[in-house]
């Protein structure tokens, strides 16, 4: 293992000896040990380490061999000093606190006062009573005696990639292929059969929900709910140990290597989401787990002036200090060790917006960015943002440095309000079909800077977008209060489910009309796992705290027929790089080999002639069509040297049939249907320039034009 991983080195490294300890507190900070612990018999040997102050007389360093301890043992820290909370000191050695740095962690919380640095009712007063037996252990690991068999991450640019959101346990829990002891864990969703699905549906890179380590919430274990997203994250570099089929003493780690290798072998990228915003410690009355008690004011924004409070711009309770070098270091030393010790190919960021906050601002020049920017390992990966977060001025979509890309909600909002029929959408629409330059071209960045999504894993499902007008979240017991009230969807005429075969067949439809404008859109596409299957929540648009089947991806039930179509969608933007350009539409003509030049990209009327200024904005023009000069794109082997072919794709979410003619003159003279989301067409059904095409009302078609011989 290269001590360079983890910068510094920080946590616990065994040696031929022992292990070392090396942990990072506030300079207040009075005493540190390092406790041994038996798991079963909660014995625990406590070892003081030696301190060494840093030089600009803030952070302080600890640090300590304890001979005999090899990898397998579980410990953690009790730091000694005052408690004054109003100035953010919040010392508690009564609280056996979690290595920051921990790689794997054991067991669970047991939720009550013990878990608390205050006295219950009287925050301002210490509890004396010993965490111990009610906390989680961090466990002593080892990494060099993993074989990776030559692995070697699959790099494939922004533009070529597809992404697929998926939770680790809700992608197999209920997979009939995959062994029952293994479903719903790492070893699961590397089942061949998983895999395999993902490789031929198209997909080239897994972004999986957080797999840090996280803890169960006490108010929702209270209600018999579960924190089933895992966005409560207390272990930066721990693989989350419920996910493990194999154990929590740090077999964790060698089943999810064995994942990302799996996926690897097939050729997709393994992405994860991560929670660097936040920390499952909530607000000054939450439980004392680890940063709280080790540097409370480095590891959190707290009130200017109220130190005893949190500034919270995530909606948690606090916010990581990602300005602080204490926090930031931890960040970066995750990223890095995930990288390199784990082989994962990029980060997708929970709230990135608060990772750039500044004094309270945010900042895109922060040494957040700054340090990934530089770093020769971080900044060759991918870097994805959601980019907002629920504090002042939080939405930051387009703002985003130019190495990142980001969860484009401005293309969720549009296409879903497309389809469902609402008026004056076609001038955005075109915007987001053609990349968001409007979000993106002017920092210089390129059409994959926008990852396109139109249902991910918080709010409806892709089925139940077409099913529901309103969200149905009675489960979650907070009587409706919970989830999104603004979901722009449609339920094609009755709400949930139906025998209608009118409806149903409707609903089919809006699925692969969202799915084609999803996957040919100029961008980074990205799918929620299920929506291929046809994955129903029943109208829960927040199914966080649900893990049980009204999550879980129901296999035995799965639209093959949905399947197909999404392959089919792939598999028309893999072979023609047309729908995945390396840049921004300009407009500016290509020759073709004969004939009148066009340009890259054409919007084109009902009537075959060009879009004017007066067309796009009439409340009663709800489809849509768009010429794409192949011409313009360089040639990649397969299409000759003129490039790509010529499509014509024509979205129709009217209510009504609708007459194209199709464009004559300079354009091909030839068409084939190449896809289209409605049954009464045909692929591969011919039609001519000048010729009237009938879209029928609620589809979607694409043509391809056909070449000589």
């Amino acid at each position: 293992m290269d001590a360079n991983t983890q910068g510094a080195f920080w946590g616990a490294r065994p040696t031929d000896a022992g292990t070392d300890f090396a942990l990072a507190t506030a300079a207040e900070a009075e005493r540190v040990e390092v406790c041994l612990v038996d798991p079963e018999t909660k014995e625990q040997r406590c070892v003081d380490l030696a301190r060494v102050d840093g030089p600009d007389g803030q952070a302080t360093r600890w640090e300590g061999t304890v001979d005999g301890v090899a990898p397998g043992a579980h410990y953690g820290y009790r730091v000694h000093g005052p408690w004054e909370p109003d100035k953010g000191l919040r010392f508690n050695p009564a609280k056996l606190l979690l290595d920051p740095y921990a790689w794997a962690v054991s067991g669970s919380y047991e939720w009550g006062q013990e878990m608390h640095a205050y006295v219950f009712g009287d925050p301002e007063r210490m509890d004396e009573s010993d965490s111990l037996g009610h906390s989680m252990l961090a466990v002593v690991c080892e990494h060099v005696k993993y074989d990776w068999e030559g692995d070697t991450p699959p790099r494939r640019p922004y533009n070529e990639t597809v992404v697929y959101e998926a939770h680790v346990k809700g992608l197999t829990q209920l997979h009939p292929e995959v062994p029952e002891h293994e479903r719903g864990t790492y070893r699961g969703a590397a089942h061949p059969a998983v895999v395999n699905h993902l490789k031929e549906l198209g997909v080239t890179a897994l972004e999986l929900l957080p797999v840090h380590q996280f803890i169960e919430d006490s108010t929702l274990a209270d209600k018999g709910l579960s924190n089933y997203w895992g966005y409560n994250t207390i272990g930066f570099f721990a693989p989350h140990s419920a996910y493990s089929s194999s154990g929590d003493h740090g077999q964790q780690i060698a089943e999810f290597k064995d994942l990302v290798k799996a996926y690897h072998r097939a050729g997709i990228e393994v992405i994860l989401d991560v929670v660097y915003n936040h920390t499952a410690e909530g607000n000054h009355l939450g439980p004392q787990l680890s940063f709280r008690g080790i540097d409370n004011a480095a590891y959190y924004h707290l009130v200017p002036g109220d130190e005893f409070h949190y500034t919270d711009y995530t909606g948690t309770g606090n916010s990581v200090n990602a300005g602080n070098p204490l926090a930031l270091d931890l960040i970066i030393d995750s990223l890095r060790y995930w990288v390199t010790e784990m082989h994962v190919d990029g980060f997708r960021f929970d709230l990135a917006s608060t990772l750039a906050r500044e004094d309270g601002a945010v900042d895109m020049v922060s040494p957040f960015f700054e340090l990934l920017a530089s770093d020769p390992v971080l900044s060759r990966v991918k870097l994805i943002a959601e980019p907002w977060d629920v504090g002042p001025d939080g939405y930051q979509v387009g703002n985003f440095p130019p190495q990142w890309v980001e969860w484009n909600g401005k293309f969720r909002d549009c296409v879903r309000d497309f389809w469902r029929g609402e008026p004056g959408t076609l001038r955005e629409l075109a915007t987001r079909l053609a990349g968001s330059a409007d979000l993106y071209e002017g920092e210089g960045r390129r059409p994959s800077a926008s990852v396109n999504f139109i249902v991910a894993h918080d709010g409806f499902t892709l089925r139940d977008l077409v099913s529901y007008n309103e969200k149905h979240n009675e489960a979650n017991g907070e009587d409706g209060r919970d989830g999104a009230d603004d979901n722009r969807s449609w339920n094609c005429g009755t709400e949930g489910p139906t025998d209608d075969p009118h409806i149903l067949e409707l609903r089919a439809r809006q699925q692969r009309n969202l799915l084609l404008t999803l996957v040919l859109a100029q961008g980074v596409p990205m799918m929620a796992h299920g929506d291929e299957l046809g994955r129903t929540q029943q109208g829960n648009n927040n199914v966080y705290c649900q893990d049980n089947e009204l999550s879980w991806i129901d296999w035995d039930h799965a639209d093959s027929e949905l399947v197909d179509f999404t392959r089919s969608l792939t598999k028309l933007r893999e072979d023609h790089p047309v729908f995945r350009r390396r840049r921004f539409f300009d407009g500016t003509p290509v020759a073709p080999a004969e004939g009148d030049p066009l340009p890259d990209i054409v919007w084109l009327d009902a009537d075959g002639s060009t879009m004017g200024p007066d067309d796009w904005d009439q409340d009663w023009a709800k489809s849509l069509a768009f010429f794409l000069n192949g011409g313009a794109v360089p040639g990649n082997g397969r299409h000759g040297a003129n490039g790509d072919s010529d499509f014509l794709v024509i979205l129709n979410a009217a209510e009504n049939d609708v007459d194209y003619h199709l464009p004559a003159g300079p354009f091909p003279e030839k068409w084939a249907t190449a896809l289209t989301t409605c049954e009464a067409r045909l692929v591969g059904e011919a039609a001519a320039g000048g010729e009237v095409f009938t879209v029928p009302a609620r589809s979607a078609v694409v043509l391809m034009a056909e070449r000589e011989g």
